[in-house]
């Protein structure tokens, strides 16, 4: 098996599954419990807490379900909390759809948005902080592209915007670029199954001084700002996995490197993703074969990639337009992304299904 598609969810490393298990025989008792079993289930939540402040800096650690939770929770709880400062948004056309459809609801709340689009904007951390007024509530940004690994600088965003408008919020999607980048944001949202943690399990960082108001109402757990007994063994793993991760912008680099290399042996291939995205993430159309094709046929080989986000369930893309991928070119695209386990074999053998991809259906 060739698994080439880490940007929709990584294999749980070892040292999750092991620190979940451990945790569920170990330190099962609820972290609210004034006993024994629960201290020790807060000593947990405790100490990954501190691993990911460690990470992301000086602030608070609110754990969730995963980014779409704490996107949600982020954006909404920010609009809610800060919505005397402004009614504006400005965002980008490149969001997950979790951030996305947040900001379509907030429209429907009387907010209204601007989204920019990276095809229009040379220096694009710019164009978004020029787009901020005074009126301007929130900037929500993420870090990397989940589908062509397009880079956002997001600590200068950060001090971009904080210079034109310090009241205004910045959120950064760090599903795509936490443990790859650098980060800054006054919340910033991961989550756990893209760093080989478990699924169901993701972070919110608050940095101090921020206030947002909670998504969720219930027994006041985690400051009162998500209630809800936590869940300690996968905490635990995510705590872990962070501890474990040793993806390298050496590795991926390499690897890119091979399979555009590959890639321009072949006719009719074009690359989405150029110089200004992170490596782990390469995202290219085969002109002539649609995607849902060639990665079917790429299947029958055990070779598994994407057509695009794995969210958005086969379906054309919108950020590949932004981008500006016209749509024939966003109808054939297939992104590879890696993992620190991917080998150079890994990539001929995606070298290969391409060809033999090419050679069955290309017309």
């Amino acid at each position: 098996m060739v698994y080439l598609d880490s940007a929709a969810t990584t294999k749980p490393c070892k040292q999750a599954a092991d620190a979940i298990l451990n945790t569920m025989e170990q330190s099962f008792g609820n972290a609210s419990s004034l006993h024994g079993m629960g201290i020790r289930s807060e000593k947990v939540i405790t100490a990954a807490k501190r691993t990911l402040l460690g990470a992301l800096g000086e602030g608070d650690i609110i754990f969730t379900s995963g980014a779409t939770e704490s996107s949600n929770t982020a954006l909404l709880g920010a609009a809610e909390t800060y919505r005397r400062t402004g009614s504006r948004i400005v965002t980008t056309a490149i969001e997950h759809p979790s951030v996305a459809n947040t900001i379509t609801k907030l429209e429907e709340r009387g907010f209204s948005a601007v989204r920019l689009a990276p095809k229009d904007y040379p220096d694009f951390e710019q164009a978004l902080a020029d787009a901020v007024d005074e009126n301007t509530v929130l900037v929500t940004c993420m870090a990397v592209n989940n589908e062509t690994g397009f880079i956002v600088d997001v600590k200068r965003l950060y001090r971009l915007v904080k210079k034109k408008n310090p009241k205004t919020i910045v959120h950064i999607d760090a599903v795509q670029g936490f443990l790859k980048v650098p980060l800054d944001g006054d919340l910033i949202s991961i989550s756990g199954h893209k760093i080989h943690s478990g699924k169901g399990i993701g972070a919110l960082f608050i940095k101090k001084g921020i206030r947002i108001a909670p998504l969720l109402c219930g027994g006041g757990q985690q400051k009162g700002l998500r209630s809800g007994t936590e869940p300690v063994e996968l905490i635990a793993g995510l705590d872990a996995a962070i501890k474990a991760y040793h993806g390298t912008k050496e590795h991926f680099a390499a690897l890119k490197a091979r399979l555009l290399a590959g890639l321009s042996e072949l006719p009719g291939i074009t690359v989405n993703s150029g110089d200004n995205c992170l490596p782990n993430i390469v995202n290219f159309s085969v002109e002539g074969v649609r995607s849902e094709i060639m990665l079917h046929s790429l299947e029958e080989r055990e070779i598994y990639v994407s057509s695009g986000s794995a969210c958005s369930r086969g379906k054309t893309s919108g950020v590949l337009a932004a981008f500006g991928v016209p749509d024939k070119l966003a109808d054939s695209a297939i992104r590879a992304s890696f993992c620190a386990e991917t080998t150079e074999q890994d990539i001929d053998a995606l070298l290969d299904g391409i060809k033999a991809g090419i050679e069955r259906f290309r017309r």
